[in-house]
């Protein structure tokens, strides 16, 4: 009997058997590869490797996500995780509810902090895996390409009954063809020519950190290219070594931060004091009890120090970016709307430009 217990759900067609099969040969030869690992190596996304398995550990569940949210502070403790190619932001603690306008949402805790954007949610199941400490359960959410957006793990403090009635209200009972994803294509860069002094200027007069992406938008400007436009009058080029040196600096420092780590479809966040430091590898981490964050430092291409008028001062920043100009992560120092951010933060993040030899210009 599957893990997850009895359910309608059967591999349905030769497809999945395919499937199932070549995942079986390639963890015979490597027996700990990861899902999203072995599906790179099968030219397939990690949503068919899991649906590969429905009847047999997973269960495809309903997209339905005022349900599916509803149930989630129910659950107790869990952890959540969101990443995208070049970090994994871990995050232990108990959902708040949801609230969302039109297809955009949030989860405001203090513990479990999201910014989600349904239209880029399309698949949803349900996992019960053998491990090494017994049945690992999770509720795993995946987009139109079936390249995971976000993961729930059980925990010894989760509510068993909980998740179960939340599976048991989501489960298609019906017979499913295989899964069907949309091919992965990779956005075009698009940015138009700006008039620089007007673009400065618009930067100047920003009131609050949220109106940076909108403004963005409106100049069609990436953000790599907004940093390279406003260098050396709102940003300052890093060395990748920053990032190390910024965790580091943090945790010696006892300064606490926020940490955003997020793909299309979802932003999590941390707030709050990073103690364990260590690089493995090509991999920096952060290893507390409550939060981890896992960082391809390989993959860091830039590294700016940003800096955005607001009605509370100047909000600082640090963002990374990969090769490709795709976002890896973005760090803040912990604030609320209302208050100035922490002096402690201001001189950990602008201190990180000083030790680069980095020339720092002053906001005007």
């Amino acid at each position: 009997m599957s893990a997850v217990g009895p359910n309608a759900q059967t591999p349905n067609g030769d497809v999945r058997r395919e499937i199932a099969q070549r995942w079986a040969d390639l963890k015979a030869n490597t027996p700990h590869l990861r899902a999203r690992d072995a599906a790179a190596q099968l030219g397939l996304s990690e949503a068919q490797l899991v649906d590969s398995r429905v009847g047999d550990g997973a269960v495809r569940l309903k997209a339905d996500w005022p349900a599916f949210f509803a149930a989630l502070p129910g659950l107790g403790r869990i952890m959540a995780l969101t990443r995208n190619e070049e970090a994994v932001h871990e995050r232990r603690g108990t959902y708040h509810q949801a609230s969302f306008e039109g297809h955009v949402g949030l989860v405001l805790g203090p513990e479990i902090d999201l910014r989600i954007f349904l239209s880029h949610w399309r698949f949803l199941f349900a996992l019960a895996e053998n491990g090494r400490n017994g049945v690992m359960r999770s509720l795993q959410v995946f987009d139109a390409r079936g390249i995971a957006v976000h993961k729930i793990y059980a925990g010894e403090a989760t509510d068993q009954e909980a998740w179960t009635a939340l599976v048991a209200r989501l489960i298609m009972e019906e017979p499913m063809a295989p899964l069907a994803v949309v091919p992965f294509e990779a956005a075009a860069r698009k940015t138009a020519e700006v008039d620089r002094d007007a673009f400065l200027a618009e930067w100047s007069a920003l009131k609050d950190t949220h109106e940076f992406f909108g403004f963005l938008r409106r100049h069609k400007v990436e953000p790599t290219d907004a940093f390279r436009l406003s260098e050396g009058r709102f940003t300052t080029r890093l060395p990748a070594q920053a990032t190390h040196d910024l965790l580091t600096g943090a945790s010696d420092r006892d300064v606490p931060i926020m940490v955003f780590v997020g793909n299309p479809g979802l932003i999590q966040i941390h707030t709050g004091r990073v103690k364990r430091i260590e690089r493995m590898g090509p991999w920096l981490n952060v290893l507390d009890p409550d939060f981890n964050l896992h960082l391809r430092e390989d993959r860091i291409a830039e590294s700016w120090l940003v800096r955005k008028p607001t009605v509370d001062g100047i909000v600082t920043s640090v963002e990374i970016f990969n090769p490709e100009g795709g976002r890896i992560g973005s760090f803040f120092g912990e604030r609320k709307p209302g208050k100035p951010e922490l002096a402690a933060w201001r001189d950990l993040a602008e201190g990180l430009a000083t030790a680069a030899g980095a020339s720092l210009a002053g906001v005007a």
